[in-house]
C-alpha cells in the first residue's frame, strides 16, 4: 500500500521479481496509476501477465528460467531449494530444456544487477560467484539463519529437512514465562452503510494466487464463470434478484467512483448482509486507503458495497 501511494506521488523505479503485481494488488486503477508514474518498470518473469501491459515511461521485461527448467550456469548444473507450508525445505531440480541458452535464472539475473550496482558504489560482495554457484547462496543462508546448518548436504536428502519448530519439537516456548501465552482481542465491529453489503473476496479451487486454471470452483458447485457475486437467498428475495441476474457493484465510503458492472448473482449459503466475489476480479473495488492497522494489508474480507440490478 505504501509503495503504491509513494509511486503515485513521486514515481521512481519499480522492479518486480515474478508475480503479477497489478492484478494481485487492491485498487487496480490507482495501482496502474502508480506504475505509469514510474520512470522505469522492470519485470523478471517466467511468463507474461497483465502487469506487463501497464508500464512506466520505460519498460523492460527480463525473461527468466522457471523452477521446472534446467538451471545451468558457468559452474554447471545448479539446484534450487523450496520451503513448503509445513516448514520442510527440499530440493527442486528442473528437467525441462531451457527455451534459450541466453535465458538466465532469477538468482543469476539478480546477482548480475547487484554486481553492476556495486561497480558504481563500491563493495566486496562476490555477486557473480553467487549468481553462478547457488551453493554459495545456501552457505550464506546457513551462516545467517538458525536451522539451516549443513544446508548443502542436508538438502540432498530425498525428503529434505525440517526447520526447527520449538513448540512442536520439544514443547518449548520462547516467551518470558517459558510457557505458551495466549492473548484475546475484541473483534472490531464493521457496520456497512445503509443498504450496503459487506463484500469479501475469495479464491476458487482451480486457482493459485492470480493464476486461474479454469472457471470452475468444484467445492462451491460453480462452473463456467468467475464474474459472479455469491448472495444469500434471503437477500436475493428482499431485492428481487433472480439467479443469474446481472448486477453492478459499487464501493461506498470513498470520495471517488469505484463501480463495476456485469456481475451474475448466484445464491449461496452465506450470512445475510454479506456477499462474496472472486480475487482478483474484484480487486478494483477495494480502496487503496482501506487497510488493516499495523499490517497495512488490504481489507479484502470487509468492503462495504452497494449492489444494483
Amino acid at each position: 500500500m505504501h509503495t503504491v501511494e509513494r509511486m503515485r506521488e513521486r514515481g521512481g523505479i519499480f522492479l518486480s521479481l515474478g508475480g503479477n503485481f497489478l492484478s494481485a494488488m487492491s485498487d487496480t486503477e490507482r495501482t496502474a496509476e502508480a506504475l505509469e508514474s514510474c520512470s522505469l518498470t522492470v519485470q523478471i518473469s517466467t511468463k507474461l501477465n497483465r502487469s506487463h501491459l501497464i508500464t512506466g515511461e520505460t519498460a523492460i521485461i527480463l525473461p527468466c528460467l522457471g523452477r521446472t527448467d534446467e538451471q545451468v550456469t558457468s559452474c554447471g548444473s545448479q539446484i534450487l531449494t523450496v520451503e513448503n507450508s509445513m516448514g520442510v525445505v527440499h530440493m527442486s531440480e528442473g528437467s525441462n530444456k531451457r527455451p534459450s541458452m541466453s535465458m538466465r535464472s532469477e538468482p543469476t539475473i539478480i546477482a548480475g544487477i547487484a554486481h553492476k550496482r556495486q561497480d558504481m558504489t563500491g563493495g566486496t560482495i562476490r555477486w557473480l560467484d553467487l549468481g553462478s554457484d547457488f551453493s554459495l547462496i545456501r552457505e550464506g543462508i546457513e551462516a545467517t539463519i538458525p536451522g539451516f546448518e549443513a544446508y548443502n548436504s542436508r538438502i540432498l536428502r530425498p525428503s529434505g529437512f525440517e526447520l526447527p519448530n520449538p513448540p512442536r519439537d520439544s514443547r518449548t516456548f520462547r516467551t518470558s514465562s517459558g510457557r505458551a501465552e495466549f492473548s484475546a482481542a475484541e473483534i472490531t465491529s464493521f457496520i456497512p452503510d445503509d443498504g450496503a453489503y459487506t463484500m469479501m473476496t475469495i479464491r476458487s479451487h482451480d486457482q493459485f494466487n492470480t493464476t486461474i486454471y479454469t472457471d470452475n470452483d468444484r467445492y462451491r458447485g460453480i462452473s463456467g464463470s468467475r464474474r459472479i457475486v455469491l448472495m444469500s437467498r434471503e437477500d436475493m428475495h428482499e431485492r428481487g434478484f433472480r439467479t443469474g441476474q446481472m448486477v453492478s457493484i459499487s464501493t461506498t465510503g470513498v470520495d471517488r467512483r469505484m463501480e463495476s458492472g456485469e456481475w451474475s448473482v448466484v445464491p449461496y449459503e452465506i450470512p445475510k448482509g454479506c456477499v462474496a466475489t472472486y480475487f482478483p476480479e474484484s480487486n478494483h473495488l477495494i480502496p487503496i486507503e482501506s487497510y488493516a492497522e499495523g499490517s497495512f494489508t488490504p481489507t479484502s474480507k470487509s468492503v462495504s458495497v452497494l449492489i444494483n440490478g
